[in-house]
């Protein structure tokens, strides 16, 4: 069964759990719940020194309890990186795992570079543009 809660935030799925033992179809006892929370999180690469692990920091908005600002909260977690294929200022996505070892319990995975021109993509090339091109290519062969 899934769940929505308003303490959790939008991207979050909360599962109910019957007991191990329950048949297909049944329902969670009432003191046997178990809830579990997908948890993702997206962070840049701070440092490869050890083999195989990354460190990662997550940087996340917090509303003050007191002011009621919002201030930025950075947390460093470490990540398993099997291949040692990130380098520093990598942006990564942190996916729960089994834990690792005493301090690792996610997995880095590449998040693709956002595009900061999409925009042109999205539109066809201008006319002109394209002759442009056409006459670049003639002259080159």
């Amino acid at each position: 069964m899934l769940l929505g809660s308003s303490f959790a935030s939008p991207f979050t799925q909360l599962h109910l759990s019957p007991s191990p033992n329950a048949g297909p179809g049944a329902r969670p006892a009432a003191g046997l719940v178990r809830i579990e929370a997908a948890k993702q999180l997206t962070g840049r690469v701070v440092t490869t020194k050890a083999n195989k692990t990354v460190g990662v920091e997550v940087v996340r908005l917090k509303q003050h309890p007191k002011y009621h600002r919002r201030e930025k909260i950075k947390k460093k977690y470490q990540a398993h990186d099997p291949d040692n294929q990130f380098k520093v200022g990598d942006v990564v996505e942190l996916v729960r795992s089994r834990p690792i070892s005493k301090t690792k319990h996610f997995l880095a995975v590449p998040v693709p570079p956002r595009d900061t021109r999409r925009k042109a993509q999205l539109l066809p090339p201008l006319e002109s543009q394209s002759g442009q091109e056409s006459a670049a290519d003639e002259t080159a062969t």
